[in-house]
């Protein structure tokens, strides 16, 4: 390819409203175009990247025996209905009339449609298992579309459904996806992590994500060095604590702490460690049957984690509580809140593991201005009911008991689910098994957020100079980068041979030909996130010799130029280390 040839647009400076570090540069290199909040055009550049992304996938899908279709993005709500994710979804789900009033919507992932396909003809045992895969563009309606692909509305995504005869064989093909994921991953020059996770709205019981390391990742990870173990932190369990509670050694009393809510305030003007406080969570469980109040005790140093908590029986779904409500039942207004002297027949008071063994410590005596110390459970307040609820900090015990906890960032560009029966019970997809009795079929789900890797792969590998994509990815492998190309005859004829020869040698080269001041070409050929670059100038030709310099080298090297496709075969079988 040639620059001359080839629609390239790239930006001195970002625009104004973009955000993240990838986004920014792919907008610079003119990887993806702006058409509305959330959704962009794929420049011919930026396609040629994700064109390899897909490629990748698709050889390691078809490789793990998975068999690739394609089905419609616009699917009808009936099947939505049936499914019973037509009023649980929510607004991201976006939904029309047909010009005949039906509803469908655009879909933002394929359970309900692939369920549908294997119910029509997969009809026996012997047809199964089957693991069926597309690459298709999705669309949910997100409320705040931000940091360019990362989160946009409309995305490419690889999805995967496998259905099979018994949870067994759904475990046997999860380990295969698990195994497919991670050699995706690896080829495509990722760092990343498999972390055990939520299943989400999706459903299911067994779930894995798989996250790029990343400074700028949304997600924390909890994991421990001395071991395998790993998961999001929301689902990261916080183990109960080595140490019993111990006894109690000091008297309740009560202490004014004037205009202090925070347990970081009330400790500071106590003089105590924030570790000492406990914080009071208020929040509410509405269902038919009537609104159910709950207080959630948490160390002051501890963060509530919203999806363990709503895994309580009997508190999903929940919500905090208004001021209105906290004063309804606790006769107290925010900030002041604890447990002492709470009706327990009226409130539900759940303790975080940590709470439970604690002490003499510090929370809120429901009443403005005033805190207790010395608090104990059993002889202040009664035992509270115990559950993990909190999130983990590095230093937490390993739940493996194998380390402590350490804690980094990822960006989730793939997740794997054991559906089991969710959707083939709801959709009545069932096969007759060997003695001719009508079975569920037990169902995988196994997606890697296509564009998103794309924007995952820079946020890791990047600059001040512009992107480093990793070489499996990268839009050209090799550019070439003639000086004065329309003004030296010599410097032309070398460049264009050079072309022509890594062309036959199957590397996939572009040469800047473009009328520009070298600068320009190296800047452009930098931010873009060329891996090799080589340079033909007329005092290197006078010698016989080619500029080479990788793209994370700090120098560049001659090399002969009969040595050079050699010398860059050697350089393209290994992954460059910035």
């Amino acid at each position: 390819m040639r620059t001359s040839q080839f629609f390239f647009t790239t930006l001195k400076e970002a625009p104004a409203d973009a955000e993240v570090v990838s986004q920014k540069l792919m907008l610079r290199a003119g990887l993806i175009k702006r058409v509305a909040a959330g959704i962009y055009t794929w420049m011919p550049l930026g396609l040629k990247v994700l064109r390899k992304v897909e490629a990748i996938i698709r050889e390691e899908m078809n490789h793990a025996g998975a068999l690739e279709l394609l089905m419609p993005a616009v699917q009808p709500a009936e099947l939505w209905q049936e499914s019973g994710r037509w009023t649980q979804y929510g607004p991201e789900l976006l939904r029309f009339k047909d010009r005949h009033q039906r509803d469908f919507v655009i879909g933002p992932t394929h359970e309900e449609v692939i369920t549908d396909v294997v119910r029509r003809d997969v009809k026996s045992y012997r047809q199964l298992p089957i693991n069926l895969y597309q690459i298709q563009t999705k669309f949910r309606d997100e409320i705040r579309p931000r940091f360019g692909v990362m989160r946009g509305r409309e995305f490419l995504m690889k999805d995967a459904y496998s259905f099979h005869t018994s949870y067994a064989d759904l475990e046997r093909e999860y380990q295969n996806m698990f195994e497919t994921y991670s050699r995706i991953f690896t080829r495509l020059g990722l760092t990343f992590r498999a972390v055990a996770a939520d299943t989400g709205a999706i459903g299911g019981t067994g779930s894995h994500e798989f996250h790029v390391l990343a400074d700028s990742g949304e997600d924390a990870i909890a994991y421990c060095p001395d071991s395998d173990y790993a998961a999001n932190v929301e689902l990261a369990e916080g183990v109960v604590p080595e140490k019993s509670r111990g006894a109690a050694t000091q008297s309740l009393a009560k202490v004014p702490t004037p205009g202090k809510t925070a347990c970081a305030d009330v400790a500071a003007l106590l003089d105590l460690p924030l570790n000492r406080t406990v914080k009071a969570i208020a929040v509410v469980n509405e269902e038919e049957s009537g609104k159910r109040f709950a207080l959630l005790l948490l160390r002051g140093d501890h963060d509530l984690n919203e999806i363990k908590t709503s895994k309580i029986e009997g508190l999903s779904p929940f919500r905090f509580a208004t001021e209105a409500e906290i004063v309804e039942f606790l006769g107290c207004k925010p900030g002041y809140i604890g447990p002492v002297g709470v009706d327990f027949g009226k409130v539900r008071v759940i303790a975080d593991r940590v709470v439970a063994a604690m002490s003499d410590f510090v929370c809120g005596a429901n009443e403005e201005d005033f805190h207790l110390t010395g608090v104990n459970f059993g002889r202040d307040v009664p035992e509270p009911e115990v559950a993990d609820i909190r999130n983990v900090l590095a230093g937490d015990a390993s739940p493996d008991g194998k380390g402590a906890l350490e804690i980094c960032r990822g960006i989730e560009v793939g997740h794997i689910f054991q559906l089991r029966t969710k959707y083939a019970q709801a959709l009545e997809c069932c096969y007759l098994d060997e003695q001719g009795k009508t079975q569920v079929m037990e169902m995988g789900c196994y997606g890697i957020g296509v564009t998103r890797i794309v924007g995952a792969a820079i946020e890791q590998g990047h600059d001040e100079r512009g992107i480093i994509f990793p070489a499996a990815i990268a839009p050209f492998e090799v550019c070439i980068v003639p000086m004065a190309y329309a003004k030296s005859d010599a410097v032309k004829t070398a460049s264009d041979q050079l072309y022509a020869d890594l062309k036959a040698a199957g590397i996939d080269v572009v040469l800047d030909d473009r009328n520009e001041r070298p600068g320009v070409l190296f800047a452009d050929m930098e931010l873009i996130g060329v891996p090799h670059r080589l340079v033909v100038g007329e005092r290197g030709l006078a010698s016989g010799q080619i500029e080479y310099k990788g793209r994370c080298d700090a120098e560049a090297v001659m090399v002969a130029r009969d040595q050079v496709l050699t010398f860059l075969r050697e350089k393209l079988c290994c992954v460059p280390a910035c």
